[in-house]
């Protein structure tokens, strides 16, 4: 169902900048809740909620796992905001690579019981690598059944180290059984702070950067209005699909929101364009709320700078 809509100057400072311009941006969340009588005979008279099954919203995860894989999605779209952020504005900036995180652990893997989601992997055999595209190259050159040490942190920040055996993975490659991605850190001058409290998963990304770009160079993006938005923010700077963009849309408009900005995937259809699933939502609500479609975050900058 909706969710809220969350001004974002009070989540994100840049170490000496003030955002002194009139408006505000803001992310829009959707509201999950488990299912009991009274929501599900709410929701048969409010199109604006929905009913899923917990293995459709989970995907099997427990509470635990679930919580962590979206934290894991909100910091990798506050780094890749902040990243997005100083390239625009052609700003000083440093990625430094961590790791590789874990976002999944298949059933045959001998580290099932060892690794949590959202763990950073550190080291393979005591070496240590600039990407993930490295490490696999690595592990990919190994025998399957060897003996495999690898080093890992947990999202708490504890350090771990754990031993296994290759194994045959999918593709007919030696691997060790877990999908990952790259765990970066943007290092920046001036520093950024993002606190989104209990606030996760990566569709803020886009609004993540245009606040922080906006207090960063000191322009007034907003000439006074209030805009809302939603889409992941990618390395590229391309914007990605999210999911409940008609709940997002909802809340937005009830807040007073006059521009709503939101991924267009050029796609015809609803179910895989978020803009087209905006548009329909706004139409249904009667809002006066302007549907803005972007692709990319220089979309979103050259809409607001015109």
């Amino acid at each position: 169902m909706p969710g809220t809509t969350e001004p974002l100057g009070k989540m994100v400072k840049v170490e000496g900048k003030k955002d002194e311009h009139k408006g505000d941006f803001f992310l829009t969340t959707v509201q999950i809740a488990r299912a009991n009588l009274a929501t599900m005979i709410y929701s048969h008279f409010n199109s604006f909620t929905s009913i899923y099954s917990e293995q459709e919203m989970t995907g099997g995860l427990n509470d635990a796992q679930f919580n962590r894989v979206n934290q894991f999605y909100m910091e990798t779209a506050q780094n890749t905001a902040i990243y997005q952020a100083f390239k625009l504005a052609n700003k000083p900036y440093e990625l430094k690579y961590e790791g590789v995180y874990v976002l999944d652990i298949a059933k045959n893997s001998t580290f099932k019981n060892k690794l949590e989601l959202a763990d950073t992997i550190t080291a393979v055999n005591g070496q240590q690598f600039t990407s993930s595209a490295d490490m696999i190259a690595y592990v990919s050159k190994q025998k399957v059944g060897d003996s495999v040490t690898i080093e890992y942190t947990r999202i708490d920040g504890t350090k771990h180290k754990s031993t296994g055996k290759y194994i045959k993975i999918a593709n007919g490659k030696t691997g060790i059984g877990i999908s990952l991605v790259d765990h970066t850190e943007v290092v920046t001058t001036p520093k950024v702070t993002v606190n989104a409290g209990s606030i996760g998963g990566p569709s803020a990304g886009m609004m993540f950067t245009l606040e922080i770009y906006s207090q960063l160079t000191g322009k007034d993006l907003r000439n006074g209005c209030e805009i809302a938005g939603t889409g992941t923010i990618e390395h590229d700077g391309s914007i990605g699909q999210i999911g409940g963009v008609d709940k997002k849309v909802a809340t937005a408009s009830k807040e007073g929101a006059k521009v709503f900005l939101v991924p267009d995937s050029g796609t015809k259809k609803e179910s895989s364009n978020n803009y087209l699933g905006a548009k329909a939502a706004a139409k249904k609500l009667k809002t006066k709320m302007k549907i803005v479609p972007v692709k990319t975050i220089q979309d979103a900058l050259d809409y607001l700078e015109k």
